[in-house]
């Protein structure tokens, strides 16, 4: 398993960084189109609500980003230095009452586009799984086959 790791001080214009990494990790791990724009919003929103919400744009806290890459999934790890949050207990942004809100919708996308979303330490470590397309089995190579 390979992995990469970086560590962005809670600034909202490091946002920028993190859309950096995971571009080049596109690049270095051959991520195909159709799980990229899934793993760009969702992982910019997780390091976004991490950075407001989990560290209160303190940017003497900072936020850490890990990739780990195995043959057939991808998982993008972000921690916070905040105080958690109970995520068993989320307001359903879908519901009539909430339609109109503002915000509120950064954890059901995630949840959405991720294939699997796994909170620990609290709430301040989130885990986000996304599962690689395996190449067809006539030994044709693909652009969605991992390079492990």
């Amino acid at each position: 398993m390979k992995q990469v790791k970086i560590q962005i001080p809670s600034l909202v214009e490091n946002i920028r960084v993190v859309e950096s990494f995971i571009d080049n990790s596109k690049d270095t791990f051959q991520i195909e189109d159709d799980i990229y724009g899934n793993i760009m919003v969702a992982v910019t929103e997780a390091v976004n609500n991490a950075i407001r919400h989990g560290n209160k744009f303190d940017k003497d806290k900072n936020v850490y980003l890990s990739l780990y890459v195995e043959p057939q999934q991808l998982k993008f790890e972000i921690e916070d230095e905040g105080a958690g949050f109970n995520y068993d207990n989320l307001d359903d942004p879908t519901s009539p009452e909430n339609l109109e809100n503002p915000g509120g919708r950064g954890i059901f996308l995630i949840r959405h586009l991720a294939d699997e979303v796994e909170f620990s330490k609290e709430g301040r470590r989130v885990q986000l799984t996304f599962q690689l397309t395996q190449a067809p089995t006539d030994g044709t190579p693909t652009a969605d086959h991992i390079a492990a």
